[in-house]
């Protein structure tokens, strides 16, 4: 097994757990935290990329850095926000919607 194939594998795992976070959990630092995590199934991706060939290319590694940067601050933009939300409504998870329009029983 080449380092190319277990890369790409452990990426295709880290993705699908992260995906199930972001469509199973309401909490929205638990939200966070998978989309980070799928963030990182990427940048597994974009290193198996820049290693399938001799020498490696330094392109996918320079895009893996930026990635890096642009998460950290996002993340730190969105712990902001869901401790803004936190703040105003005591909660920190988002609202259920109860079907198309949202209204629920206050919409009869």
């Amino acid at each position: 097994m080449s380092a190319v194939t277990l890369y790409l594998g452990a990426a295709a795992a880290v993705v699908a757990v992260a995906l199930y976070g972001l469509l199973a959990r309401a909490h929205l630092v638990r939200k966070l935290l998978s989309a980070n995590l799928l963030g990182s199934g990427i940048f597994l991706v974009l290193v198996a990329v820049g290693r399938r060939v001799e020498p490696p290319d330094p392109v996918p590694s320079a895009l893996v850095l930026t990635g890096i940067v642009v998460s950290v601050s996002t993340t730190g933009f969105a712990l902001l926000l869901t401790r803004r939300l936190h703040e105003e409504t005591g909660k920190a998870h988002l609202p259920e919607d109860d079907g198309p329009g949202g209204g629920g029983a206050a919409a009869g």
